[in-house]
């Protein structure tokens, strides 16, 4: 018996929009189950639990509550209608766990069909934990609370410095000297706060990451050096947990998703690191001020489709993007079967030594030069003035601050000015961190120099023990 069934508009996303469907039924029970057979769904927001009509929906038989009739065993003839009619005024016309004020918050979201009600619960029911506060982890935070991610968790043992303000859009100036999480959580539960965040003024290592990661549905790499971008990968692996992984440099990002749907994990890109000081971080080489923000919210919206089950993920792709040129390019990644984590015959099994796997914890061969601290430095140069101090950072480096009584050879031109160098005197390096002074030290070495030292920390570790007159950067 052929009969239309009416859908009212709140409810015609679950029905392909369609405003009426044509069923073969007798009963009005009949209509219902063969409507929840291709629609499946709807159910829930008009049956309950038990299987009986939610208080808020009622039925009408051409035109006449069905509570007047037969109930759902009122029959139908050819040609009938029954029409849904759920309760609109005041107030929601679905049954959800959203309050009034999340439904007003995030009605943008609602409205898109691609996600409504259903994919915003999902959202407000979901956990992600955001390693690192910095470049990429502020618009993360920002992005996901005001997208109404239930629970962030924030991994960052850092505190906030004036350098961070350029790019770290979470921090103000009256957040300098303060812990990056506790600042963050703050921020973020005035701009939401029907979330709930958890800090962790913790660096994450070997010891915690798979109690904390364990606790969290989704993972975000938002992490800015090798050592810990490693030891989340492979924690993710072990957890069987979804990693969205993004990066930033000078004017370069890249973004991908890892282990998720079977896909390649963060060692089938990059099974080794790269060697010790070989890339510079951002605090050496620089970034954009507004890269991390493109990355991060590339990110954000991976989780958010990756909740809602919603379009194409990144997973076996590498995204690259170019702010110079303005230009994204995406690589695929293929799952290696030999990888040592997600592979066939997987070797770690656990989680290792991320420094020493990273080359960057003291070996057992002592180093061709020597290294000092940065008041061993000022000691050792007050005493004797035939101490050399070289500053081999870029010429716009030096001119934001320099160590008085310093010379000054840019790493690059090294090769060049070989012969200014006196091999019987004392020759001390510095840069910024230590890194890049340390490859001039190695490469001295080489070359026969045997009074050579390299000052640990570089100038930013002279500035925070010697003199903290001189500028931050």
């Amino acid at each position: 018996m052929k009969m239309i069934m009416k859908i009212p508009s709140p409810l015609r996303r679950f029905t392909d929009n369609q405003k009426q469907i044509e069923l073969d039924a007798l009963t009005v029970k009949a209509a219902l189950t063969e409507l929840f057979n291709r629609y499946p769904d709807i159910k829930p927001q008009i049956m309950d639990d038990t299987g009986n009509l939610r208080n808020f929906v009622n039925l009408y038989h051409n035109k006449v509550d069905i509570r007047q009739q037969e109930g759902l065993d009122t029959k139908l003839q050819a040609g009938s209608e029954v029409r849904i009619v759920p309760a609109i005024a005041g107030g929601s016309s679905l049954d959800t766990c959203l309050s009034a004020d999340e439904l007003s918050r995030y009605s943008r979201h609602i409205l898109l069909p691609e996600i409504g009600i259903s994919g915003q619960e999902a959202l407000k029911n979901a956990s992600i934990l955001i390693i690192g506060a910095g470049g990429l982890g502020c618009p993360l935070a920002l992005y996901l609370a005001a997208a109404g991610v239930g629970h962030l968790g924030l991994v960052d043992d850092d505190v906030v410095d004036e350098s961070n303000l350029q790019r770290q859009v979470l921090f103000t100036v009256d957040d300098i000297g303060l812990p990056k999480v506790d600042c963050a959580k703050r921020r973020l539960e005035r701009l939401n706060p029907n979330i709930n965040i958890t800090k962790y003024r913790e660096r994450l290592t070997s010891d915690n990451a798979l109690k904390i990661i364990d606790k969290y549905d989704i993972i975000i790499d938002g992490t800015d050096n090798f050592p810990t971008r490693y030891l989340v990968n492979d924690a993710c692996v072990l957890l069987n947990k979804p990693n969205i992984y993004g990066s930033i440099f000078r004017f370069d990002g890249q973004a991908s998703v890892f282990n998720y749907q079977a896909g390649p994990c963060y060692r089938c890109l990059y099974p080794t690191p790269p060697p010790p000081g070989l890339v510079p971080s951002c605090a050496e080489g620089g970034v954009l001020g507004v890269l991390p923000c493109i990355i991060a919210s590339i990110q954000a919206t991976e989780a958010i489709k990756m909740i809602t089950n919603i379009g194409t993920p990144l997973s076996g792709r590498l995204l690259l993007y170019d702010a110079l040129a303005l230009d994204f390019e995406f690589l695929a990644i293929e799952k290696d079967a030999n990888c040592p984590i997600c592979g066939e015959s997987p070797s770690v099994t656990k989680l290792i030594d991320y420094q020493a796997f990273c080359g960057l914890t003291q070996s057992s061969v002592a180093k061709p030069y020597k290294e000092i601290e940065a008041k061993a430095l000022k000691a050792w140069m007050d005493k004797d003035n035939r101490v050399i101090l070289i500053d081999v950072r870029e010429p716009f480096e030096r001119a934001i601050c320099m160590i008085a009584g310093s010379q000054f050879i840019p790493m690059q031109e090294f090769d060049a000015r070989l012969a200014e160098l006196d091999p019987s005197r004392e020759l001390v390096f510095h840069c910024k961190l230590g890194g890049r002074s340390a490859k001039v030290c190695d490469k001295l070495t080489e070359l026969g120099f045997s009074k050579v030292t390299n000052l640990k920390g570089g100038i930013l570790a002279w500035i925070d023990n010697v003199d903290p007159s001189l500028t931050r950067y």
